[in-house]
């Protein structure tokens, strides 16, 4: 699949799931937590005390024409998206929209595969599109999901499974490849709907289908 055709296969057809399939809504823009580079320890006399140096943090850098997003905060799973709840699973599915837009802005898209299954369509549109992108030297500027709402009813379906409703939006994105064309893709002017199926298992909530309603 082309890298062009992943943002409505994945956002539009299969889920803005993108970002938030996997489509949380928005890609992090605040001060990343990043490992600190400690200041190498100067030697002192016995009767000198030695000041610690302050532990520097990295910047967050979004993407932009001079290249793609720097120190970006991996997102952190809140503790309530681990308990087996109506309120538990809708954090989730929050948590999973926001490993949707971390792979958007990074290309990493190990953290959404590793709670997401192999018939997860709109899942692998993303990890075969993030690699066409960012493996070739690209990178995606923008195109992360907007989560309008989310909801669940919370029952079972007969696969054992938890289905959430989801409305969202995509916004505009860039390619860019790695000699600096730019393909300009403009982003949803209407909201549309996904459906997600998740279940829990031992260690957790896991993702199996994320696809928009009426496709």
């Amino acid at each position: 699949m082309s890298s062009l055709g992943v943002r409505r296969q994945f956002a539009a057809v299969s889920l803005a799931l993108a970002g938030a399939l996997v489509l949380g809504a928005c890609s992090g823009s605040d001060d990343p937590d990043a490992d600190a580079a400690q200041s190498p320890s100067s030697s002192v006399s016995p009767s000198t005390s030695s000041t610690p140096s302050p532990t520097p943090t990295a910047t967050y850098k979004p993407a932009s024409a001079e290249g793609p997003a720097e120190n970006v905060p991996l997102p952190e799973m809140p503790e309530e998206a681990k308990v087996e709840s109506k309120e538990g699973l809708v954090a989730f599915a929050r948590y999973w929209y926001e490993l949707v837009n971390y792979g958007y802005e990074t290309g990493d898209v190990e953290p959404v595969k590793a709670i997401s299954g192999p018939d997860c369509f709109a899942c692998q549109s993303l990890y075969s599109g993030m690699g066409d992108v960012y493996g070739t030297g690209g990178w995606i500027q923008g195109g992360d999901i907007e989560i309008l709402t989310l909801d669940s009813d919370y029952q079972l379906t007969p696969e054992g499974r938890r289905q959430v409703l989801v409305s969202v939006k995509q916004r505009d994105m860039v390619y860019w490849d790695g000699t600096g064309n730019a393909d300009r893709r403009p982003g949803d002017e209407i909201s549309f709907l996904q459906i997600m199926e998740i279940s829990f298992e031992d260690d957790g909530w896991y993702v199996h289908i994320a696809e928009s309603t009426g496709d």
